[in-house]
């Protein structure tokens, strides 16, 4: 145990952090071994409905009842860029289900209590960060093209939207100023949760880290962020009660990808 604590507190170096090339094969296990995860704490289930589906709900509300109802497709669509905050409890159940311990969500925080939690807690601060600039830019974007008065109603909006060259200026903009916050957020993000929790490195340490294997591996993990999209999209469909299963997989399988990906 002692010896444990003594390798915690060294940091590591990012010249010391391995990245394996992967390919589609790994991707299809890393989501199999998430759903096996899954299915062994299916409690969990619950945990989500309550917390993460009701505030994107609860948060949507208050935005349109605020006259914001041009922000409330970028607010949904960019709750994306916290689902590695929300997964780190995942990603410690995840590791103790492979080290053949119980995967109780009590010890899935016990990172709070040792090193691991400085840098998480600054990952989560800059994801969040990254969140508040993607609202920014689409707010931005939103009065450059329709001045400063928000819409009156949902028919106004979408009609707007959809009718006017304005409209379909929003969309393509909006689109490609989406796709390079996601980008960036796949990059810091993907690997820098299950990283900072499971070895002593620090938060831009641990980015770095990320940004690497992306880059090591631009198609597979370009795959990785479609597939997550995709499933995110699927889950939200049904007043986003589906991320309660969609979500906690995706979590799992992240912590299982970065294990394929960075060597131990």
């Amino acid at each position: 145990m002692a010896q444990e604590q003594s390798f915690r507190d060294i940091q590591v170096r990012l010249s010391e952090i391995r990245i394996r090339k992967i390919d589609v094969k790994d991707l299809r296990q890393a989501l199999k071994e998430g759903f096996d995860d899954f299915n062994a704490k299916p409690s969990i289930i619950a945990f989500l409905i309550v917390i993460y589906p009701l505030f994107a709900l609860l948060l949507t509300l208050v935005l349109v009842g605020e006259n914001l109802l041009h922000l409330a497709f970028p607010m949904v669509a960019g709750l994306t860029f916290l689902g590695p905050v929300v997964s780190v409890g995942l990603f410690g159940m995840s590791r103790r289900r492979e080290r053949g311990l119980d995967p109780t969500w009590g010890s899935a925080f016990d990172f709070v209590h040792s090193s691991s939690f400085a840098p998480i807690l600054a990952l989560s601060v800059a994801m969040m960060l990254l969140y508040v600039a993607w609202l920014f830019m689409a707010e931005f974007l939103y009065f450059g093209l329709f001045g400063e008065v928000p819409p009156n109603s949902i028919p106004d909006f979408v009609t707007q939207v959809f009718t006017t060259r304005r409209g379909g200026a929003l969309i393509v903009y909006g689109c490609g100023l989406g796709f390079l916050f996601a980008v960036a957020a796949l990059a810091i993000s993907v690997v820098s949760f299950p990283l900072a929790l499971d070895r002593p490195v620090t938060a831009v340490t641990a980015a770095c880290a990320s940004i690497k294997a992306v880059t090591s591996n631009p198609l597979t993990m370009a795959l990785w962020g479609l597939i997550v999209v995709v499933l995110l999209a699927a889950g939200a469909i049904l007043f986003l009660i589906g991320l309660a299963v969609v979500l906690p997989v995706l979590g799992h399988a992240t912590w299982h990808l970065y294990r394929k990906v960075v060597e131990p």
